[in-house]
């Protein structure tokens, strides 16, 4: 094995041919002054020699111009066997008797796929959207990485040229083996999306892909579930499939988020979609403890804070608006690890910073349309399922008792229903009006999620309504509810004892429906 000075490759040649032009011209000029031969192709010699880098026409090594409206410029011996030839004895005497210029770096970025299918999806011609030339450059040189380094990402121009110049026009194999392995991740980015968008349609009821491709995001987390355990962030590239959207987002405040964060406010964005008002999310263990909706985003935060003033503390804020000036004031006192919102207002940024160990991401609450998918693992496998994103429709209120329910009454089940489904399994939502009064998840017995859910509320159980996310296996559920004052209870049905569970609530007189369908979250 040779040493760090042998590997090193001095770089006397460069071709370039890149479609993206940012960057181009700095690295251009970076390259000429030290001393590196510039080739590269039309509308990449055209940008490199009107900012006055000198720079040679590739169409000299191949002699054959621009084919077939472009499809063929590179895909020639000419270049391709001045990447690809090893640099041996005998590759070197059969690149002198083909009379062929050898390249120790490729710089070279694809015609931009994703970005186009993204700007035109219904785009009947998207083979046209297909790169190949640029494909088989980059492949190339990655493949000859031993003597050739090839870039394909201009944010990787900077630290190409730095250690160029420190190492007088060197590359180290480290350098060059680190580009070719995310040259090859960014191929197969590039053929996942190509694939993903060529698939025939999925049968009818199977939306999932035979393949799915994961790749590592360059997202910090401090720490998985516990802080001896690590934790890594994947996604699927854009385009791979359709069911994956990765929500950006962005810490502005505070140390990177840990594996926990990032549940929880998954769990708390999702629940604050549901809400077309201003509305705020309370999270503790990816679980909500505090939902509201108000005419603010301060009577929203007031509303959810005020759900259960000891479950709130360390939890995660989502909010479906811009945090305004007068926002933080409501959290006074309250101990928020992490708050999420699509934007901070300059004065609530400065009353913020004040909080020392609170984190601050910037982004948005989710579309609440749209097929989306969710992921967890199991048995070392992924398992991959459609998101509930399946809306209770007022005709599906199918009343069971005598007793009904008032119009504030159906709208503060409906709120209800909208929460519970973001709760832990068994899991029971107490509501006055647009207002979570008490929540009980996460039990094995739903018994005990309807009294936790009760001794939480305390006297403002009286008069709340109650949904379940699943059906009601005994009567004692609905009882217990009774005791503390509820009204109005919501829930699928479909139990054997159903009858039981429904006399329970007329002896109460609480005014109970039924939707038909169970909104379980494990």
């Amino acid at each position: 094995m040779g040493s760090e000075a042998e590997s090193v490759v001095r770089v006397e040649t460069a071709l370039l041919s890149v479609d993206d032009k940012s960057g181009l011209e700095p690295l251009a000029r970076g390259l000429a002054e030290l001393g590196i031969e510039l080739w590269a192709t039309g509308g990449t010699r055209a940008a490199i020699r009107e900012a006055g880098v000198p720079v040679r026409a590739a169409e000299e090594l191949t002699g054959i111009g621009s084919w077939f409206g472009g499809r063929i410029k590179t895909l020639h011996p000419g270049i391709l066997g001045g990447i690809l030839a090893p640099r041996t004895p005998e590759g070197r005497r059969e690149l002198a008797a083909r009379e062929l210029r050898p390249f120790e770096l490729v710089v070279v970025n694809f015609y931009p796929f994703e970005r186009h299918l993204a700007e035109q999806p219904e785009a009947t011609d998207r083979e046209e959207f297909v790169d190949i030339g640029g494909v088989t450059l980059a492949r190339a040189a990655a493949k000859n990485h031993a003597a050739v380094a090839v870039v394909t990402d201009p944010a990787e121009y900077a630290p190409l040229l730095a250690e160029l110049r420190e190492r007088a026009g060197g590359l180290s194999g480290a350098t060059r083996a680190g580009l070719a392995a995310r040259t090859f991740g960014r191929v197969a980015d590039y053929d996942a999306a190509i694939a993903a968008a060529f698939r025939p349609p999925a049968a009818e009821g199977d939306p999932f892909p035979p393949t799915l491709l994961l790749r590592r995001e360059p997202i910090r987390l401090r720490y998985g579930e516990n802080p001896h355990q690590k934790a890594a962030v994947y996604a699927v590239p854009p385009g791979a499939a359709t069911g994956f959207q990765p929500r950006p987002f962005e810490v502005v405040k505070g140390d990177a988020p840990s594996y926990s964060n990032l549940l929880d406010l998954d769990t708390a964005l999702q629940a604050a979609a549901e809400f077309p008002l201003p509305a705020a999310v309370v999270v503790k263990h990816a679980t909500p403890c505090g939902v509201a909706e108000g005419a603010t985003v301060t009577e929203a935060l007031a509303r959810a804070i005020a759900t259960d003033p000891v479950a709130r503390f360390g939890c995660a804020i989502a909010v479906n608006r811009p945090i305004g000036p007068d926002d933080p004031a409501t959290m006074k006192g309250v101990f928020v690890d992490l708050l999420a919102a699509p934007g901070f207002d300059p004065a609530a940024r400065t009353a913020l910073d004040r909080r020392p160990k609170l984190k601050l991401l910037r982004t948005a609450p989710p579309s609440p349309g749209g097929l989306r998918w969710e992921a967890r693992s199991a048995f070392g496998r992924l398992l991959v399922q459609e998101a509930d994103r399946r809306a209770l429709a007022p005709g599906e209120f199918q009343p069971k008792t005598t007793a009904r329910a008032t119009p504030e009454q159906l709208c503060a089940l409906d709120f209800a229903w909208r929460v519970v489904r973001h709760a832990k399994s068994n899991a029971i939502v107490l509501a006055q009006g647009s207002q979570t009064v008490g929540i009980g998840s996460g039990q094995p017995s739903r018994v005990k999620a309807v009294e936790i859910a009760c001794e939480v509320a305390g006297e403002r159980a009286r008069g709340a309504v109650l949904a379940s996310d699943a059906f009601f296996p005994f009567p004692d559920g609905v009882e217990a509810a009774a005791r503390a004052g509820v009204v109005a209870i919501l829930q699928p049905g479909g139990s054997l004892r159903d009858p039981e569970v429904i006399a329970a609530a007329e002896r109460a007189g609480i005014a109970m429906y039924f939707t038909g369908w169970r909104v379980f979250r494990h």
